[in-house]
């Protein structure tokens, strides 16, 4: 868990080597959904535009389909879901007709102006998805892609005043999820500011932390 901005992404990839289980990026597969114009994908676009969260249930379906998967079936890391209490209470639903349930929750914190900073300045490449930061991950010509040659763009959910809006709702409907994992004894809160590596142990010992 985390605001957006926060690393999440980032961080999935490295647990997910580490233990050997799907990543499953709930914004990245919604986003796949409007690129390919599926029905979801349709309906989802210009909610995601305008910063807002996708509704519930459109999420929820997205999710059940991917955790019914093969590759899920010994575990998996769940990314940007669930992000208020009626997603948790639905995930846990899909999960007890799966025999399982949710046994560790990890939260990011990072500063408001830290996360605009790191959201606004990013760019992406449309012909083969490469990611770049002006400042922390910059191309080596500006706005051309290193990987394929192709235009940058900014995506439009982090413009400035976007990303704002997504921290709003984040507080006012995701940061009571915390409460919601912290008593049931499964969360562990840490610092997400610093290097990658730094962050990366901080999560390892997260894990080590948190038992069910």
């Amino acid at each position: 868990m985390g605001p957006p901005g926060a690393g999440k992404g980032t961080q999935a990839v490295r647990l997910k080597e580490r233990l050997g289980i799907p990543h499953l990026s709930v914004g990245d597969m919604l986003r796949d959904s409007v690129r390919q114009a599926t029905p979801l994908g349709i309906q989802a676009k210009e909610i995601m535009a305008r910063g807002d969260l996708v509704p519930d249930g459109l999420v929820s379906d997205l999710v059940a389909k991917r955790l019914a998967e093969p590759d899920c079936s010994g575990g998996f890391l769940l990314d940007g879901y669930p992000r208020n209490l009626a997603q948790a209470r639905r995930l846990e639903e899909i999960l007890a007709g799966m025999g399982k349930k949710v046994d560790r929750v990890l939260a990011l914190r990072v500063a408001p102006e830290e996360l605009v900073r790191r959201l606004s300045g990013r760019r992406v490449c449309p012909d083969c998805g490469a990611g770049y930061h002006g400042e922390s991950r910059p191309s080596k010509r500006p706005g051309i892609c290193d990987a394929c040659g192709g235009v940058l763009v900014q995506r439009g959910d982090d413009r400035e005043e976007v990303v704002r809006e997504r921290l709003r709702v984040y507080l006012e409907q995701t940061s009571p999820l915390l409460d919601h994992y912290r008593k049931l004894g499964l969360l562990h809160e840490l610092d997400g500011s610093g290097s990658v590596e730094s962050i990366a142990k901080r999560l390892g010992e997260g894990l080590q932390q948190v038992r069910p």
